[in-house]
């Protein structure tokens, strides 16, 4: 995935809301959002080379989302699997410490590991040395290259994303998709063998239910459709 947006502390009721794209090759195999594991129980897609995701949350109220990082390390295993591994924590907190041991005990590739629940959120830089950044509430955007004014991209987007005053949540999704659809910005990539593969809007709420929009497809040719909301699954999301 290589454009994440979040929006932490933002809106009332929903301490959570993202909008990303997954840039892929177009010959990689996923599944599209459901309930991926269950205890707890988290909603993702799938990457079926490897298992893992690249976005997703719990029934805790923990979400994780990972992007690209280029750098000269190799990893020993798939950075999706770190992504399923930290959503079986039950905070955002647990979840960080968790990568920060697994990386002491085994390679993984460059990477951009957002976390956040409803206390705290920041993001794991990963290119042979690990950097922390805690976020202040706020929109985030997080690219391969960086994040907010670290990368040129990045702050386009930010910019792009910026909430007006009275925006709800819905609203702001609705910008953020439009956003996400965006050729200009690189946002929405095409290409013959690599490119926007998918796009996913999620909110994550106080009480840890969240709502999950996909489009499993180009997102400037795809519809979103609700894949999980906090009325269904027996109330859990």
């Amino acid at each position: 995935m290589c454009t994440l947006i979040l929006a932490w502390q933002v809106f009332d009721g929903a301490p959570i809301a993202a909008a990303a794209n997954r840039d892929e090759a177009t010959d990689r195999p996923s599944r599209p959002p459901g309930l991926l594991d269950r205890d707890p129980a988290v909603v993702a897609p799938q990457d079926e080379e490897a298992g893992g995701t690249w976005i997703g949350y719990n029934d805790a109220g923990v979400f994780v989302a990972v992007t690209n990082r280029r750098a000269d390390v190799q990893g020993e295993r798939s950075r999706g699997l770190l992504v399923r591994d930290a959503l079986a924590r039950p905070s955002a907190a647990e979840a960080a410490s968790f990568v920060r041991n697994e990386l002491a005990d085994r390679e993984y590739a460059g990477f951009n590991l957002v976390i956040a629940d409803d206390e705290e959120a920041g993001l794991l830089e990963w290119d042979g040395i690990l950097r922390t950044t805690h976020f202040d509430p706020g929109v985030h955007v997080v690219v391969n290259e960086g994040h907010n004014g670290d990368a040129a991209k990045a702050a386009s987007v930010r910019q792009a994303v910026s909430v007006m005053p009275e925006m709800t949540v819905e609203e702001w999704l609705d910008r953020a998709a439009e956003v996400l659809r965006d050729h200009e910005l690189a946002v929405c990539v095409h290409g013959e063998d690599y490119g926007t593969r998918s796009s996913s809007l999620v909110t994550v709420e106080t009480e840890g239910r969240g709502r999950y929009w996909f489009a499993d497809g180009r997102p400037c040719e795809t519809e979103y459709e609700v894949v999980a909301d906090g009325d269904d699954a027996d109330g859990q999301f």
